[in-house]
């Protein structure tokens, strides 16, 4: 999501760059390249009217025209204004409430069964104790589905069938979360494919009668200009609290996000950004408004590291590096470890500056190199991955007959693998090493 939008933005600001000191006209015609880029990104018409509005506004005061470097001066404008119309960070309030009532609603095939659950798994993973209701009786295996997520991930849930009553569904099953003790309710109830009558009188009924702490649109990333519609009508339908976006993983233009949020005033709380019940993000607009921008989000790629990764095994890896001893069958575990974090391109995006340096790389092809080098790796010995030194050419036609590569992709993984022993034994004498490991995990 964003990348079209993100790639526009970052060549207006490049063209910027080359010219030095800025006069109005530089700053106008940057602004129309703004202009069009969040149109093509699907953004609202009026949004962007009044969001250049702004920005030229600041953009062309005295303070920016006669300062040592103006064009970063309207980059950081910019950079603001993007943090503002993408509104404060949502944080999920279970306020005192329980167990906490939170609704999901949407329209069918936005991913609202899916996001309960990951919802449920994000929940759990901060100390709480979730219960999924499914009170969608209309959507073919839509109980079905819940079901199968809860027991993948381990979060029960309740519902009464497809001849179940929704809102009965949902009484029942906030009875059991308080006889049983869970701390808070993700109730999924149904959408349609169009918004109608029926559904949002449903839903009205829903809200009226458990009054849920949270009541959150799970809305579609491409869903596009009709995004506007769509959250106005929820809005006014159930008065929205918050808004979760989904398939930001996809070819979403992003407009979607800043038109919803600006049109109900209520914050964007979550991003689901992958497939996997894990891939959910809590939504921070100034990591968003740095990503588009270039600027990466180190923040929420520590954060994963954290959660996704093997902190031991990064501890032990660092201690490996700085005692020299660090081998293949550790530079196989870190990349398997990075693999963890999500697609190359999208870690590539979160670390400032790497943007600029990853145009027009294939990044599909990176990430097939990658599953080249582990394949190469795991068709050694434990004896070869320890002691590279022994792969002499009988070793290497082997290795590259195991693991469906060349002979020369082996010799060029071990004269990497060298580099990289050499440049580490480097900056180990240069006395650099034990900062570098502690950075790793090694202390």
């Amino acid at each position: 999501m964003f990348e079209s939008l993100s790639d526009r933005l970052q060549n207006t600001f490049d063209k910027l760059r080359r010219r030095g000191k800025l006069s109005e006209s530089d700053v106008d015609e940057a602004m129309r390249e703004v202009r069009l880029a969040l149109l093509e990104a699907d953004v609202n018409f009026k949004i962007v009217k009044e969001f250049v509005r702004r920005v030229k506004e600041r953009a062309v005061g005295q303070e920016v025209m006669k300062s040592l470097s103006p064009v970063q001066q309207v980059v950081s404008i910019v950079h603001e204004e993007l943090i503002a119309v993408l509104g404060a960070p949502g944080r999920l309030n279970l306020g005192m409430q329980s167990p906490a009532i939170i609704m999901l609603v949407g329209l069918q095939g936005a991913g609202k069964t899916t996001m309960a659950a990951k919802l449920a798994l994000h929940l759990r993973r901060k100390g709480g104790r979730p219960l999924l209701v499914g009170a969608d009786i209309y959507r073919p295996a839509a109980l079905d589905q819940l079901d199968t997520l809860g027991k993948q991930v381990g979060i029960p849930v309740y519902h009464e069938g497809p001849k179940g009553n929704p809102l009965r569904v949902c009484q029942n099953g906030l009875a059991l979360a308080k006889k049983e003790g869970y701390t808070a309710v993700i109730l999924d109830t149904a959408g349609r494919l169009t918004i109608d009558e029926s559904m949002m009188a449903e839903i009205r009924g829903i809200k009226e009668n458990l009054k849920p702490i949270e009541t959150l649109l799970v809305a579609d990333a491409m869903t596009g200009q009709e995004a506007v519609r769509v959250a106005t009508d929820f809005n006014n339908a159930v008065t929205l609290t918050g808004l979760i976006m989904t398939k930001v993983d996809g070819d979403a233009r992003g407009g979607a996000a800043i038109s919803m949020r600006e049109v109900t005033g209520v914050p964007i709380k979550f991003m689901g950004v992958g497939e996997k019940i894990s891939d959910l993000e809590e939504f921070h607009p100034d990591r968003l408004a740095g990503r588009i921008l270039g600027m990466g989000d180190m923040l929420t790629l520590i954060e994963q590291a954290q959660d996704k990764m093997d902190a031991q095994e990064a501890a032990k890896a660092g201690q490996r590096m700085l005692e020299g001893d660090f081998t293949l069958d550790d530079f196989l575990n870190q990349m398997q470890q990075m693999k963890k974090l999500g697609p190359l391109g999208k870690i590539m995006e979160m670390i400032p500056g790497m943007s600029q340096h990853t145009k027009g790389v294939d990044m599909a092809e990176a990430e097939k190199d990658m599953r080249r080098i582990e394949a190469i790796i795991q068709s050694m010995t434990t004896q070869e991955r320890q002691q590279p030194k022994l792969i002499k050419a009988n070793r290497k036609k082997r290795i590259a007959n195991g693991s469906g590569t060349q002979v020369q992709d082996v010799n060029k993984l071990l004269r990497d693998f060298r580099e990289m022993q050499t440049m580490m034994a480097q900056i180990r004498k240069k006395g650099g090493m034990r900062r570098l490991a502690s950075m790793l995990g090694g202390g």
